[in-house]
C-alpha cells in the first residue's frame, strides 16, 4: 500500500479517534455547548456512537497493519462513510449547513479511503 494511503489511514483515524473520545470523556452538556444536535440526543446514543467511532478507527489501522483479514481495513472505512451519511441527513434536518458539509466530506473522505485500501 502506497505512503497516500497509509497517510490518509491516519488521519482519517486520527480525527475519528478524537471524535469518539470528545463522546466518550466530556459531560453531554459541555459538548453540546459546542455540538447543538447533542442537546437532544440521548445520552446513551451519543455514547455508542463514540464507541463506534473508535472502534472504526481501529479498524482502519490494525487489519492493514497486522497483516491479519486486511479486508477490515476497507470494510471499516465503509462502515464510518455510512455513519458519516447518517451525520449528514441529521444535519439536514436540523438545517445545520456548515456541520453537514463537514460530514458530508469526512464521508467522501472514507469513501475514497475505502476504494483506495482495496486497491
Amino acid at each position: 500500500m502506497s505512503v497516500f494511503v497509509w497517510t490518509l489511514l491516519g488521519v482519517l483515524a486520527a480525527w475519528i479517534t478524537l471524535s469518539g473520545l470528545l463522546k466518550l470523556t466530556q459531560p453531554k452538556e459541555k459538548l453540546g455547548a459546542r455540538f447543538p444536535w447533542m442537546h437532544d440526543a440521548p445520552h446513551g446514543l451519543v455514547w455508542f456512537i463514540g464507541v463506534v467511532e473508535i472502534l472504526g478507527a481501529i479498524g482502519l489501522i490494525v487489519p492493514r497493519a497486522t497483516g491479519i483479514a486486511p479486508i477490515l481495513t476497507p470494510l471499516a472505512a465503509a462502515g464510518l462513510a455510512i455513519l458519516m451519511l447518517l451525520a449528514t441527513g441529521l444535519h439536514l434536518r436540523r438545517k445545520e449547513t456548515a456541520f453537514a458539509m463537514l460530514t458530508t466530506v469526512y464521508g467522501l473522505i472514507c469513501v475514497l479511503t475505502a476504494w483506495l485500501a482495496l486497491r
